[in-house]
């Protein structure tokens, strides 16, 4: 049997997912091929990994390389784990190359990029797959089978607060996301993990956006108000740092170290800014109202400097109400272990439970808690099942997991809609941003 062949293009931590599923458990029906990055220190730091595990290295380019990789690695896929305003850049390149490819989430930053990314398709007929791994955490998708089967009728609002702690949320303020041009925001980089679910859960799409947002707990600004009176650039070897329960430092975790510490003198990015530094353009406290096709509508508050990480969700129906709780563990991106948690001496105390509840609660009938399989790794369980689906295929999967352009342009529009209204103050109209995803004009 032919093995699809893979090549992989920014080589930070999002990628590590796919690089070690085709690596160690996709062999039969995958081949990596090829890594593609900016920073050539952290291309040779995975092809050592390769090596760990026993995989030949794989050629390498920087981007101006791009091309002449994918033609002789003869690719047939190309994995889109770059910054995100480089996303579409890859995509559409990749398509015109000949390959399928497939973007971590977010598809794209704002609508023009999305845009050209939509013509892109229709232009060259390739297909692209976004990769929502929370669709298919079994917990996500019994609240889908649930709201299919009508457990509470027609769904007529939706109330969702997400939070982020202080660990895994103020990660978004040490490295590039903490530029909203190379992430657009929260709203957009985060976000579109529950905007897509949303949509999906309703089988619906977003036609109106209201929203309010501020950078109000992160910053130097914000410290300064609290009376933080000392204040440092990077957190690695400096002594100011040392006394701040928010820095990173990069030097106590291998993995962090080797993937940017020393990957530092080639293209100067610092992975542990300052989460109080200057120069930081996006939202820590967002507020936004959507109303969907369907006539529902969502409140939505995402907040970033918890106490605690993880989300409660309320579906209202024309039958009853579901609601949903869940508590997440709390990371930072890249890092291979506790290293940065002095408060953590025991990691078997912290093992990977996510405890949550599914209620529902019909018109004149009792409440009825919904059992959901206990399922381990990465969200929520979600990651292997999606890294099956993509790598493995031939599933037949009722609840329709598997997002492509569509799914990943309506995920992706709130945010970008949000972000337009947080600058005008005014609600924004979704259809129209884009073309070609066949919504009414």
């Amino acid at each position: 049997m032919s093995r699809t062949r893979y090549l992989v293009v920014g080589t930070g931590s999002r990628s590590g997912m796919f690089i070690s599923a085709i690596a160690k458990d996709y062999r039969d029906t995958a081949e990596l091929v090829g890594f593609c990055d900016v920073n050539q220190v952290r291309m040779d730091w995975y092809n050592r990994k390769l090596a760990e595990w026993g995989v030949a290295p794989v050629p390498t380019a920087k981007p101006d390389g791009f091309d002449r990789l994918v033609r002789e690695t003869k690719a047939d896929v190309v994995i889109v784990t770059s910054v995100d305003r480089t996303h579409h850049r890859y995509i559409i390149r990749a398509m015109e190359l000949g390959c399928d490819a497939i973007s971590e989430k977010p598809m794209t930053v704002d609508a023009e990029k999305a845009q050209e990314v939509l013509d892109a398709i229709a232009r060259t007929g390739r297909r692209l797959r976004v990769t929502f791994n929370y669709r298919y955490a079994p917990r996500n998708s019994k609240v889908k089978e649930l709201l299919m089967q009508g457990a509470i009728g027609e769904v007529l609002s939706v109330h969702f607060e997400w939070l982020l702690d202080t660990r895994h949320g103020a990660d978004y303020f040490r490295r590039w996301h903490r530029d909203k041009r190379n992430s657009g925001g929260l709203m957009v980089h985060k976000s579109t993990h529950h905007f897509d679910l949303v949509n999906w859960w309703l089988g619906s799409r977003p036609v109106q956006v209201f929203g309010m947002g501020r950078l109000g707990f992160y910053g130097r600004e914000n410290a300064e108000r609290r009376g933080v009176a000392a204040f440092y650039e990077r957190a690695t070897g400096n002594a100011v740092a040392a006394k701040d329960p928010f820095a990173l430092h990069l030097d106590r975790d291998p993995q962090l170290a080797g993937m940017y510490l020393q990957a530092e003198g080639e293209d100067g990015y610092l992975r542990d800014q300052s989460v109080f530094g200057n120069n930081i353009s996006i939202e820590d406290d967002m507020a936004v109202m959507v109303r969907y096709a369907s006539q529902a509508t969502m409140s939505y508050h995402l907040t970033a400097y918890s106490p605690w990480e993880g989300y409660r969700i309320a579906f209202n129906g024309t039958k009853g109400r579901l609601e949903y709780d869940c508590e997440e563990n709390s990371y930072v991106s890249g890092a291979d272990g506790d290293a940065n948690r002095p408060d953590i001496r025991d990691a078997s105390e912290h093992l990977p439970t996510e405890p949550h509840r599914i209620l529902v609660r019909p018109h004149w009938g009792r409440p009825m808690k919904v059992e959901v399989e206990e399922a381990k790794g990465g969200h929520g369980g979600g990651d292997k099942r999606m890294l099956d689906d993509i790598f493995v295929g031939d599933q037949a999967d009722p609840l329709g997991r598997a997002a492509d352009h569509v799914d990943g342009c309506r995920s992706i529009l709130t945010g970008i809609a949000a972000n337009r209204s947080f600058a005008t103050g005014l609600p924004v109209a979704v259809d129209g941003l884009v073309r070609g995803l066949g919504d009414p004009v």
